[in-house]
């Protein structure tokens, strides 16, 4: 059987009406409106989430666990390996210094809020390049010198391996 276009509708009962609650007595949700009598949960405004009827609520059971620094460094990390494919890709030029914003040029690192680049060892590098970032791992600056380039780092080593 072929349906028209002007055929078309939902199933029975595909489409259910809204409940219209305090509508009378007839209606079978009238006077409370199915809210129960009396009590906190018959008002507007109700926000008990986590209540556990004055049992000790699961989030208070719980150990209390971690710290967070309220002042860490957030370092935006970049693999050699990423680098060496934006320098392929004609992204990044290698005879000039790559610095933190030459990288966010290319499109390597996020435009984000963080405290610095921070060059890591995951892949391998070709080209002969000269990097001025805030930190970088020893495999990083390793893999760098050994492919003739140079790692110049603008934070304490102590700081940035934070």
């Amino acid at each position: 059987m072929t349906t028209k276009l002007n055929d078309l509708r939902d199933n029975p009962g595909a489409r259910k009406a809204r409940m219209r609650v305090g509508r009378g007595i007839g209606s079978g949700k009238g006077k409370t409106a199915g809210r129960g009598v009396k009590g906190q949960t018959s008002r507007t405004g109700v926000a008990i989430n986590g209540f556990e009827g004055g049992q000790m609520p699961l989030h208070r059971r719980l150990p209390k666990r971690g710290f967070n620094k309220p002042f860490r460094k957030v370092w935006a990390v970049v693999n050699l390996g990423s680098v060496q494919k934006a320098i392929d890709a004609g992204k990044l030029d290698a005879g000039k210094p790559i610095d933190e914003a030459a990288l966010v040029a290319a499109g390597v690192v996020g435009k984000g809020k963080v405290d610095g680049v921070r060059l890591l060892g995951k892949g391998t590098i070709t080209v002969k390049a000269s990097f001025t970032l805030a930190g970088a791992s020893k495999s990083a600056v390793e893999a760098v010198e050994k492919a003739g380039g140079s790692v110049t780092l603008t934070q304490p080593a102590a700081e940035a391996a934070e």
